[in-house]
């Protein structure tokens, strides 16, 4: 999917900035986006970044323009559940990670 990114934008990976190995906590991606960093693509400010895992590099950050961002926000991965199926499945694998023990209860009931 990055991949993907990457051609859309005509971007070399390469030129990416390293990020930093770790997840980055939301206010690390809102202090990158103050406008002092231009747009991978297209050199204009950038709105909107995020950290791509680029093979044989690690991560990158990735930061883009309103319009490209936009241009190739169809090709991010959809992260959010959008059913109480997925929610729950989402946070079974969450508990199992954080190694706790879990049970969900929904209006309909336990869900596990």
């Amino acid at each position: 999917m990055d991949a993907d990114l990457l051609r859309a934008l005509a971007i070399d990976a390469a030129d990416l900035e390293p990020a930093p190995p770790w997840g980055p906590y939301r206010g690390t991606s809102t202090a990158r986006i103050d406008g002092s960093r231009p747009c991978a693509s297209c050199g204009q400010p950038a709105r909107a970044t995020r950290v791509i895992d680029v093979p044989a590099l690690g991560p990158r950050w990735l930061d883009t323009c309103r319009d490209h961002f936009l241009a190739t926000a169809r090709l991010l991965p959809s992260r959010m559940p959008s059913t109480v199926e997925e929610i729950v499945a989402d946070l079974r694998v969450a508990a199992r990670e954080a190694g706790a023990d879990l049970a969900i209860v929904t209006d309909g009931g336990v869900a596990g």
